[in-house]
C-alpha cells in the first residue's frame, strides 16, 4: 500500500502518453487530468477512512 503515491504520478504519464500518441492537444485533454486527481482523492479518502475505522 505504500507504493499507492505513485497511481496518480502513473496516471498522469500514461494519458499524456495516450494524448500525445493519438495527436490530442492537452487543452482537450484537460478533463482527463481532472478526473485522475479526483479518482485518486477519492481513492485516498476511502482508505483513509477505512485505517480510521480499523484502528
Amino acid at each position: 500500500m505504500a507504493r499507492l503515491f505513485l497511481l496518480p504520478f502513473l496516471l498522469a504519464l500514461g494519458w499524456t502518453l495516450w494524448l500525445v500518441y493519438n495527436q490530442i492537444p492537452f487543452s482537450q485533454g484537460r478533463k482527463g487530468y481532472y478526473w485522475i486527481i479526483a479518482g485518486t482523492g477519492v481513492m485516498v479518502g476511502f482508505f483513509t477512512l477505512m485505517l480510521w475505522i480499523t484502528r
